[in-house]
C-alpha cells in the first residue's frame, strides 16, 4: 500500500460514528448570542458543501488509490451536520436577517469559480475551523456537544480535501481569498474589542487568515483540553481515535 493511500485510507478509519439528536436549549455566554446565531446561519453552507463535493467527483482527479473514496464517505457526513445543526436552531430560534444573509453568501461561494474542492478546502479550514471553536467556547451544552461531533469529521475532511489540492498544485486565489475574509467578518461583526479573546472580533478574523495562509491557528492550538484537536494539530497518521 502506498504512503498516499494509507493517509486517505487512515484518515477515512478514524472516523467515529455518531447521530444528530434534538438539543435542548441553554444559556449562552453573554456578549456572544449575535454571533453564535450568524454562525449558526452559516450551517446552510452544509448540503452545498455536498454539492460541490459531488461537482469535485466530476472534475479530474489525482488517481491516488483511497482519494475517491474518501470524497465519497465525507460527503456521508453532511446531511448529518446540517441535521445536528438544524436541531441548534430549533432550540434557540433563528435571526431571520442573519438566515437571509447567510443564503446569499451561500450562493455566492456556489457561484464563485474556483475549482469546487478548493472551495470546499477553504471552507472547512478557515471559517468553519473557527466557527467550532467558537461554539464550544461560549455555546450551551448543546451547541458544545454538536461542535464536538462535527469537528471530529471535519478533522478528516479538511485533511482529505486540502491534501486533494496540494496534489493538484490547485491555488485558492486572491478572490476566493476575498470572499472568505467577507464571510468572516460578516459571521464576527457583531463582536467588538474584548479582554476575553473568545469575544474578541479580532482574535477570530486572525485565526481565519491564519488558518488559510498557513494552515494552522497557533492560538486555538493551545486550547485541546476544551475543544477537539483540529486537522493542523494533528499528524494524517496520527489522528485520534474515537470509540
Amino acid at each position: 500500500m502506498s504512503t498516499k493511500q494509507s493517509e486517505y485510507t487512515i484518515a477515512i478509519a478514524k472516523k467515529r460514528p455518531w447521530q444528530a439528536v434534538a438539543v435542548s436549549k441553554g444559556a449562552l455566554r453573554d456578549g456572544s448570542e449575535e454571533t453564535i446565531l450568524r454562525a449558526l446561519a452559516i450551517r446552510h453552507l452544509e448540503l452545498p458543501v455536498k454539492t460541490m463535493l459531488h461537482e469535485g467527483l466530476d472534475r479530474d482527479l489525482p488517481s491516488t488509490p483511497g482519494l475517491i473514496e474518501a470524497i465519497e464517505s465525507n460527503i456521508l457526513d453532511e446531511e448529518r451536520h446540517d441535521e445536528a445543526l438544524n436541531y441548534v436552531a430549533a432550540a434557540h430560534g433563528v435571526d431571520e436577517a442573519a438566515e437571509k444573509e447567510a443564503l446569499r453568501i451561500r450562493d455566492t461561494w456556489l457561484a464563485h469559480p474556483a475549482h469546487p474542492l478548493a472551495k470546499v478546502a477553504v471552507l472547512e479550514r478557515s471559517l468553519f475551523f473557527t466557527i467550532l471553536p467558537f461554539f464550544r467556547f461560549n455555546g450551551d451544552k448543546g451547541i458544545r456537544t454538536v461542535a464536538s461531533d462535527v469537528s471530529r469529521d471535519e478533522i478528516c475532511h479538511a485533511f482529505v480535501h486540502t491534501k486533494i489540492c496540494d496534489e493538484m498544485n490547485e491555488t485558492y486565489g486572491k478572490s476566493l481569498d476575498e470572499l472568505r475574509k467577507m464571510t468572516a467578518l460578516w459571521i464576527y461583526d457583531k463582536l467588538g474589542k474584548s479582554e476575553d479573546k473568545w469575544l474578541d472580533k479580532d482574535f477570530w478574523l486572525r485565526q481565519s487568515d491564519k488558518l488559510f495562509y498557513e494552515g494552522k491557528a497557533p492560538e486555538l492550538s493551545s486550547t485541546r483540553r476544551s475543544v477537539m484537536p483540529s486537522f493542523f494539530e494533528c499528524n494524517s497518521l496520527n489522528l485520534p481515535a474515537y470509540g
